[in-house]
């Protein structure tokens, strides 16, 4: 069986946002940093080469893979500012209905800046998450 090809490393989490080279997009990812270490009480920690995971637990498929992945986490994109938000969105109609502009995938909530959302609405929407994580999955390390 493959190997996952994101797994946690030992890179600098402040030398990667460091590296952003455009002024705005490095201040947004500062303060989604400091807003997800606040909600999961989590140290940071890069997983690959581009993305900040804050906790982790173990994954099971059905087929018998499995590993490890952060509990919640955001990758600053080019086009945009991904966060995982690993519960999904269809339990938090309302938050999403609150946050303001934004996309979705199954777990990826994308934003263009953090001016267009709310951020009391996100804060909400992360701790959220996390409790449903730490619920439904014993493997979830703190």
């Amino acid at each position: 069986m493959a190997e996952p090809k994101t797994k946690m490393t030992e890179a600098s989490v402040e030398a990667f946002i460091n590296g952003i080279p455009d002024e705005k997009k490095r201040q947004d990812t500062f303060r989604v940093l400091e807003l997800m270490k606040e909600v999961t009480g989590e140290e940071p920690r890069m997983w690959g080469e581009s993305i900040v995971g804050l906790g982790s637990y173990r994954y099971r498929y059905a087929s018998g893979r499995e590993g490890d992945w952060m509990l919640v986490g955001f990758s600053p994109r080019k086009q945009n500012l991904t966060l995982y938000i690993n519960s999904g969105f269809d339990r938090y109609q309302d938050l999403m209905s609150r946050l303001g502009k934004y996309k979705t995938g199954k777990s990826c909530l994308y934003i263009k800046k953090l001016e267009d959302i709310d951020l009391n609405v996100l804060k909400e929407l992360v701790r959220e998450s996390v409790d449903h994580m730490k619920r439904t999955n014993p493997s979830v390390e703190t």
